[in-house]
């Protein structure tokens, strides 16, 4: 958290920077477990997690699915992500290049304990062109397995050329691809999900077009019989659910979505409150 205020501290003065939100960003609220290797692989992870919340700090956890017994012992997460890199075995090893001969298994029984977690859970799916866009009954035969509480699928973000992976430019999917592809996958799952004679139904909920993301959320968890979606979260109401001590679930800490969230919204996806800056290219265009 020290660091953290020291860091927020450097933004002070830089053009652009909004005064009110850089004093709000001396106070940590929320924290997101991810992009520093595993975080669920800490011994002390649970202990961690409720230090956290006992600062009212939410956590956002994203674990690459290969330890599902640390999933079944871990404390409740505001929000828990299981990374679903690929939709079958062949397509897992070469891109993850995992370290574990079963890989694979590791990930079907990740999914499987997923749907005993009574908090919001998320299956990730990042779609990289020519690598693991094809297979959508795959994806949704291992969905089945976790029937998580929100799907995200996003494209892959090009972050420049590494001789650790050979991406491009031209791995990185539209948007409206994305939309496509969740369009067909919310169609397949829900037909699975009917053909196995669950009442779970899904629905594109939410996208952005600046992230290349859409999300698929549960009915039943996510959706007043009015079609009214609830994909944001009260923090303040997870909060005093943890401290009680007492189980809770999904219904318990949602919050509406605003209109300029939900899919299909003219916004698509940015904060009307917000001033969208276009940066003009050296041909003059704006993008």
């Amino acid at each position: 958290i020290e660091k953290h205020i020291a860091m927020i501290n450097e933004a002070k003065g830089i053009p652009g920077v909004i005064e009110e939100r850089w004093h709000e960003a001396m106070t940590v609220r929320h924290c997101a477990l991810s992009l520093v290797g595993e975080p669920i692989m800490y011994p002390n992870i649970n202990q961690l997690l409720s230090e956290l919340h006992n600062r009212n700090i939410s956590t956002f956890l994203v674990t690459n699915a290969q330890f599902p017994e640390a999933i079944k012992t871990l404390v409740p997460v505001t929000q828990l992500y299981v990374s679903v890199d690929a939709p079958n075995q062949q397509d897992l090893e070469r891109i993850d290049r995992p370290l574990f001969s079963d890989a694979w298994q590791r990930l079907g029984k990740s999914l499987d304990l997923l749907r005993a977690k009574r908090q919001r859970t998320v299956a990730r799916l990042t779609i990289v062109k020519g690598y693991n866009e094809d297979d959508l009954d795959g994806y949704a035969n291992l969905l089945l397995r976790g029937i998580p509480t929100l799907v995200e699928i996003k494209g892959v973000t090009f972050c420049g050329k590494s001789d650790a992976s050979d991406l491009t430019m031209e791995s990185c999917p539209w948007h409206h691809e994305i939309v496509q592809l969740s369009d067909s996958l919310c169609h397949k799952l829900n037909h699975k999900l009917r053909t196995a004679s669950s009442s779970v139904t899904y629905g594109i909920a939410s996208s952005h077009k600046h992230s290349v993301s859409v999300v698929l959320a549960r009915h039943d968890q996510l959706c007043d019989t009015d079609g009214v979606w609830h994909t944001w979260i009260d923090y303040d109401k997870f909060h005093q659910l943890v401290r009680s001590g007492e189980p809770f679930d999904v219904h318990e800490y949602r919050a509406p979505t605003p209109a300029w969230a939900l899919h299909g919204a003219q916004e698509e996806g940015f904060d009307p409150s917000d001033t969208r800056l276009y940066k003009k290219k050296a041909n003059g265009k704006s993008r």
